[in-house]
């Protein structure tokens, strides 16, 4: 079986009209969109799974950049993930700060006089 990613896809398309474009290339194994976990909206994107490599090749042949509901599709190979895929590693910042070592920093008595911080009002 061959995974195909498919790119730019309209948010009028559903996996049934996918799958009807794709078996004109052969056996369509499983077709996913992937939507948005908030909105229930698509991302613009999904997989189709082929049953063999050479009507994975025919689909990405025939497909790609191919009109389908007024937008061009992108379709490729898609890439594996690696094993070791992490869903809390992919973008983002890290974590908290936790305890860390600042060093003596003395009495701090040579920042000069700031006067009273609390009265604005002169």
């Amino acid at each position: 079986m061959k995974k195909l990613f498919v790119g730019n896809l309209s948010w009028k398309a559903t996996e049934d009209s996918l799958r009807q474009q794709f078996e004109a290339f052969g056996e369509v194994v499983s077709v996913k969109i992937i939507l948005d976990q908030y909105t229930g909206k698509s991302k613009g994107f999904g997989f189709v799974e082929m049953a063999n490599p050479e009507s994975a090749k025919k689909a990405i042949d025939g497909l790609n950049d191919k009109e389908y509901l007024d937008r061009p599709l992108r379709v490729s190979l898609a890439q594996e993930r690696p094993r070791d895929f992490n869903r809390s590693s992919a973008g983002g910042g890290g974590g908290g700060g936790g305890s860390r070592d600042r060093g003596d920093r003395g009495d701090r008595g040579d920042r000069g006089d700031r006067g009273d911080r609390g009265n604005y009002n002169r």
